[in-house]
């Protein structure tokens, strides 16, 4: 093996079994029907509310041949028309490929108050009402009310396979601007109607496997949420292809041999991962956004909660360039720049923590010396043009990585990881919005020339943040906090301007922790499991494995971590948001 000495144990599907509703989860569409019949117990409204993205034409069809119905009435008919739909969002998306302004509205913006009133009057006492589709519980809560849901990974997936965005034409369109749609206009609206909707729904269904659906009472999925949040737990993760991708995460995430090459994985973002949750025997998968909205106050604490909502502020996600190459040359926004032209609370603040590198990969950051500011745009720009090659090691300063340094970032810190690294980025969360720079001559894997932002970018670089400050500030700052015979800390970081903070673990025995009423998250970055444990018995003892990223609800008063292996020294990093 090139990058592990041992068999890979990394659990691409963890999963967290729930008490107490083995009875209240069903599989297939007989078995969903049977439920949903059982429940409508010859009442006549029958309301299916969807999430955008999933397959009307399959659940739709499914349901309705199982059940005889008197009218079905598509909640799609009373949005406006798929070309007023796009007048109304054009400057909402912008011409832009992958960036907009985030719309606080609600679905209701887009409804047609006609067509709503005329599908209220459709609905009769005689016969069986079935009303289906995004936004259909405006129609009417109905006798039974479904909520049909779908994970972001998997609506993207579907982009990609042509699916279009909701009530448009765009099957062909950039898979970019699709998924730009949905970002800051459809899932968020559709959030915020989930969650007037959750605490009413009689069933929750899960459509992320095409042809299989999986079904639980509303009970239990908010009991399963209520559960989750008392103990850890990991995120299913998902990993993605890029032009710039390597080789180390298909080994130690043992992902497909076949694949050319993986370059990113989420396995830390509640708002882009889901969860496994297991009842008896039926594994279904939600949103980890559905917990991070419905439980906030016992998942982030109290304090983060009044500070950011129901939103979680950190991320951690992989970036894979072992055998690959360059990251995107690129710099993110300041607070004020990101609020006042994005309309963004905060900005991408982050940090690179190497878990891996090799044949002298390292970190570009900051700026050199003494160097010509108009000098350096003006080569960007004609690079950009079509002209000379932009020369980064003449502007910027790159440093020679090892494995666990960790480089802070941030915004409006010139920056990219080299090829031949694997970074663990710990980051804020808005992170789509990244102004690439410079991009190294090289189309994306769409054949077109990757987005570059660079009338934004040269409005945010920090030009004073060069060599001597860099060095002293982002580079390696570290500072030992304890170091006795249990247990070794390192604080890492992140740099003051920078709300998240970091500290690193080492240590051959049980460490106690303490969340101090806020979130924990951790990944364990050297050695091969650890077991976190509760003191006082409240949650089971939970195992973790090489490189898996997992989250200690703020509820959790205290924890321990320990090698699973006795003897073997383990290594894991924390972070959580400063007071």
């Amino acid at each position: 093996m090139k990058y592990l000495n041992r068999k890979s144990n990394y659990d691409k599907y963890p999963q967290t079994v729930i008490f107490g509703y083995d009875k209240c989860a069903w599989s297939g569409y007989d078995d969903v029907c049977l439920a949903i019949e059982e429940k409508l117990n010859e009442k006549n409204v029958l309301v299916i509310e969807t999430y955008p993205g999933v397959i009307d034409e399959e659940v739709l069809t499914e349901i309705s041949k199982r059940f005889k119905a008197e009218r079905i009435i598509k909640s799609i008919d009373i949005f406006y028309d798929s070309d007023k739909l796009d007048e109304m969002l054009k400057d909402v998306l912008t011409e832009d490929r992958v960036r907009g302004f985030m719309y606080y509205g609600k679905v209701n913006d887009f409804i047609d108050k006609e067509k709503l009133e005329k599908a209220k009057q459709e609905i009769k006492e005689d016969g069986l009402t079935i009303i289906y589709g995004f936004a259909a519980s405006l129609i009417s809560q109905g006798d039974v009310l479904v909520y049909a849901d779908l994970t972001r990974w998997q609506a993207q997936l579907r982009y990609r396979k042509g699916r279009t965005n909701y009530k448009c034409h765009n099957e062909n369109e950039d898979n970019l601007k699709k998924y730009k749609r949905g970002y800051f206009v459809e899932w968020r609206i559709a959030d915020k109607l989930k969650f007037e909707l959750f605490d009413k729904i009689d069933f929750y269904l899960d459509t992320n496997v095409e042809n299989n659906p999986k079904m639980v009472t509303g009970e239990a999925i908010r009991g399963g949420l209520k559960q989750i949040v008392k103990q850890p737990f990991r995120l299913v993760p998902y990993f993605d292809s890029e032009v710039w991708g390597g080789q180390w995460m298909k080994e130690v995430c043992n992902l497909d041999k076949e694949k050319d090459n993986y370059a990113w994985s989420f396995d830390g973002v509640p708002e882009e991962n889901s969860l496994f949750l297991k009842y008896g025997n039926i594994k279904v998968e939600t949103p980890a956004m559905n917990l991070v909205k419905y439980q906030p106050n016992e998942l982030l604490g109290p304090n983060i909660y009044s500070r950011f909502g129901a939103e979680y502020p950190i991320r951690f996600d992989f970036l894979d360039t072992m055998e690959g190459q360059n990251l995107s040359l690129q710099v993110h926004p300041l607070n004020e720049y990101i609020k006042s032209k994005f309309g963004m609370s905060y900005t991408q603040d982050e940090s690179y923590y190497i878990l891996d590198c090799q044949n002298n990969g390292g970190v570009y950051l900051g700026l050199k010396e003494g160097i010509n500011k108009e000098e350096m745009i003006f080569d960007l720009e004609n690079a950009q043009d079509g002209g000379k090659s932009f020369e980064a090691d003449k502007y910027v300063n790159r440093f020679k990585a090892s494995k666990h340094d960790h480089y802070l970032i941030p915004a409006g810190t010139i920056h990219c990881s080299s090829a031949d690294c694997m970074v663990l980025e710990i980051s804020a969360t808005p992170y789509i919005f990244t102004f690439k720079l410079w991009d190294w001559n090289r189309l994306g894997k769409d054949g077109l020339p990757r987005p570059i932002h660079l009338e934004d970018g040269k409005k945010v670089i920090q030009w004073n943040r060069t060599t001597d400050w860099v060095k002293k500030n982002l580079v390696n700052n570290f500072e030992v906090l304890v170091d006795n015979p249990e247990y070794k800390e390192v604080k890492t970081g992140l740099h003051e301007l920078e709300f998240i903070e970091t500290r690193v673990f080492t240590s051959k025995n049980k460490v106690l922790h303490k969340t101090n009423n806020t979130v924990n998250q951790l990944n364990l970055v050297d050695g091969t499991s650890a077991i976190i444990e509760s003191p006082n018995n409240e949650f089971a003892p939970f195992t973790v494995h090489y490189v898996e990223t997992f989250i200690i609800p703020a509820c959790i008063e205290e924890y321990t971590i320990k090698p699973e292996k006795d003897g073997e020294e383990i290594k894991y990093l924390k972070a959580y948001v400063r007071e």
